[in-house]
């Protein structure tokens, strides 16, 4: 099995990397949290590997952390998960977002994931909660209020129409500092502008 891929990269699209090593192309498949942290093609990038062997294909899932790859195991060994539930999960939520929200049964903050349903979200609860990876620290913040609700919402939305964690995030707190409570469409718009040069 192939547990580990370190070479060059030479194709970088939604969710799928192709990566150059030593002449060979291997087609991998990535969360999107993996796909914002590799550099652009032609970069050097290093992977940790999931091989899943089907009669049909041989596919390789693609981690830029270990915690990410654990958590990816995990969640397609629920029942009713498979591997494109488990990338869409990965993808909407950050990963230690993600082990805090299963141990503290928040099935409202995981059903905010696109694609993740209240059925989905509760069966992750029930297999998951006593499961989750260690080392990552307790959340100690306050509960989420409305506004915070509003901002991870907003987040999730942009995250799926490609862009970067770490763009959406600087655009929200230029936003943020004027003090002003927004609605969901009213912060998309601003987070949008800001993004894009409108502030």
């Amino acid at each position: 099995m192939i547990a580990h891929l370190s070479g060059r990269l030479i194709e970088k699209a939604l969710q799928r990397l192709v990566i150059d090593v030593n002449g060979v192309g291997y087609d991998v498949t990535v969360p999107l949290s993996t796909l914002y942290a590799v550099g652009e093609p032609g970069a050097p990038v290093a992977l940790r590997i999931y091989t899943r062997v089907t009669e049909e294909a041989i596919q390789l899932f693609g981690f830029h952390t270990a915690l990410e790859q654990q958590l990816f195991e995990r969640l397609i060994a629920v029942n009713g998960v498979g591997p494109k539930v488990a990338l869409a999960v990965l993808s909407g939520i950050e990963p230690a977002d993600l082990v805090r929200a299963v141990r503290q049964s928040d099935v409202a903050r995981l059903t905010r994931i696109p694609g993740i349903g209240k059925k989905t979200a509760e069966r992750l609860v029930l297999e998951l909660k006593d499961r989750m990876p260690d080392g990552v620290a307790p959340h100690s913040a306050a509960p989420e209020t409305a506004e915070d609700v509003v901002k991870d919402d907003v987040v999730s939305a942009l995250l799926n129409l490609g862009y970067q964690r770490s763009a959406i995030d600087r655009a929200i707190d230029r936003v943020a500092r004027d003090g002003q409570t927004r609605d969901f469409e009213l912060l998309l718009r601003d987070v949008l502008k800001a993004m894009t040069g409108g502030r």
